[in-house]
């Protein structure tokens, strides 16, 4: 199905975009700065993106694609910077809003120990550390250091685990779990063997460095037009 991949973006931007205009949360106040973070995270990750696809260290399978790119990218790819982004960050604000009156420090101060146990991890059990796992070991690195200095936001390590359950869901649809071939293929010798049914471990990292900043970067944003 040539619009596949496609279509996962756009099954990741409904829900939130549906419920965007309800009046307890009303996400569609924080449009302007989820997408203002969104674009200026989306850099950086379209460059890393644009360069490992260049050399090889991961593609696409047009079979999945509608046949747009900009650049080596497909727009596909492109868009899932932003759509993800969205979706997290709606997690993130229905977190703030139904779960404000618990206290999530403990489970903060766990994650906070657990990100940099298992990207320790991932570089133990590699016989030679790819590119991959290398970068986004520090990548990852960088976003937990900004976190430790926000302790303010003590929202950000539930919504996190929350976002990964769908993240990791369309993550294995691109990696080939429910198609004859991935949407996204892997070059194995830039990252672990081991693998989360069809998924890189190393996308869980992923996940929490783009999911992460934007959602830190958004609250900075949004604490400057308060």
């Amino acid at each position: 199905m040539k619009s596949l991949y496609l279509l996962l973006d756009l099954f990741t931007l409904l829900g939130p975009l549906a419920l965007s205009f309800d009046k307890r949360v009303h996400y569609v106040s924080k449009w302007k700065t989820v997408f203002l973070s969104s674009f200026i995270i989306a850099i950086p990750f379209l460059v890393w993106d644009f360069y490992f696809t260049e050399n090889g260290f991961w593609g696409f399978n047009p079979t999945y694609l509608t046949g747009y790119y900009i650049g080596n990218l497909p727009i596909e790819e492109v868009l899932f910077f932003f759509v993800v982004p969205f979706a997290c960050t709606f997690i993130y604000e229905c977190v703030v809003h139904y779960f404000r009156n618990i206290n999530f420090i403990g489970l903060d101060k766990i994650l906070k120990v657990t990100i940099p146990v298992y990207a320790l991890v991932l570089a133990l059990i590699s016989d030679e550390l790819g590119w991959y796992t290398f970068i986004v070991t520090i990548t990852a690195t960088i976003v937990l250091i900004w976190w430790i200095f926000q302790p303010k936001f003590q929202f950000i390590g539930i919504s996190f685990l929350i976002s990964l359950v769908p993240f990791l869901l369309v993550n294995g649809v691109l990696t080939g779990a429910v198609t004859e071939s991935p949407i996204v293929w892997y070059s194995e010798a830039q990252k672990v063997s081991p693998r989360i049914i069809t998924i890189p471990l190393e996308d869980v990292l992923y996940s929490f460095t783009l999911i992460v900043s934007v959602i830190l970067l958004h609250e900075k944003l949004q604490k400057r037009l308060r």
